[in-house]
């Protein structure tokens, strides 16, 4: 899908990238073969209140304002309209225009801290919500409503997002990540890394990255928390909390080797005031694992 990105408020170049990838997902999700395109307007509180009482007749902000371009059968959505999304072919994106959306990057954020999960998987959340109501899906009746959260869930599953993990056992683990970040030994590098592994059995191992004199012999944390699990006979894990003092993905090692044993792994990672989320399968794509060595 083409997405006309009107930025007026700063917006992290990760979380456009993964709104990108939703969006693409909509259309796949949705069996829409045409090339679509909508524009989007990442903006603060003020300019979306000032748009809620313009066209909507409510003077106050929200979270996303949705303008659909085409008007759909009662009942229909996108999907099953293929004759009257050609209709709506636009000349200037060279593709079937859907319409406009509106998202408050503060009210994202606020939501965010609110649900207690990363300002991606609101932004993703909020775009998907939005392009859902662009492609003729509604909640104001509740069997509406249940159709439109099923198509929701089934986009941000494809995306490997979803609103369905605790936030309070995310935190705690956060959390554990950071109180191992402190026993770092780290004493060239002065950068201290710890991870917290949970293992599917309840289990959390934790690590720290070690670092020697040789350097080539230096451990990451997130592979000290793993090689600590595996010892200890863990073999399954959902995810990992990563911490640092700047924002910091597994490298390619410890992908690899977290591969080995959850190719589908969470990976949280936090640093001074920010959380984000990502899987593995993002980090790492078509990895080599066991299963390679099955084929």
């Amino acid at each position: 899908m083409l997405i006309d990105w009107d930025i007026r408020y700063q917006t992290d170049d990760d979380i456009l990238e993964k709104m990108q990838a939703a969006a693409d997902l909509c259309l796949k999700c949705e069996n829409v073969s045409a090339h679509c395109a909508i524009s989007v307007c990442m903006c603060d509180d003020e300019t979306i209140q000032e748009i809620n009482r313009q066209y909507r007749g409510i003077d106050r902000s929200t979270d996303v304002l949705s303008f659909p371009s085409v008007r759909y059968p009662e009942g229909k959505t996108a999907g099953s309209c293929p004759a009257l999304l050609r209709q709506e072919y636009d000349d200037e994106y060279g593709s079937v225009f859907l319409g406009d959306l509106f998202i408050s990057v503060p009210h994202m954020a606020a939501q965010a801290r609110e649900y207690g999960h990363s300002e991606m998987r609101e932004a993703v959340y909020l775009l998907v919500h939005g392009i859902c109501h662009l492609m003729g899906y509604d909640h104001i009746e509740d069997d509406d409503k249940k159709r439109m959260r099923a198509m929701e869930k089934k986009i941000l599953s494809a995306a490997s997002v979803t609103r369905d993990t605790d936030p309070e056992k995310d935190e705690q683990l956060l959390e554990t990540a950071r109180e191992a970040m402190k026993k770092s030994y780290s004493p060239y590098s002065s950068y201290p890394v710890g991870a917290a592994l949970h293992s599917t059995d309840g289990r959390i191992f934790t690590g720290c990255n070690i670092e020697n004199a040789s350097f080539g012999l230096t451990n990451c944390a997130e592979r000290t928390a793993l090689f600590k699990a595996v010892s200890e006979g863990a073999l399954s894990f959902d995810t990992i909390a990563i911490a640092a003092t700047t924002k910091a993905w597994p490298c390619g090692a410890c992908r690899q080797v977290l591969n080995e044993f959850a190719p589908d792994i969470r990976i949280l990672v936090t640093w001074p005031g920010h959380v984000e989320e990502k899987k593995l399968t993002e980090l790492l794509p078509e990895g080599f694992g066991p299963h390679s060595m099955d084929q």
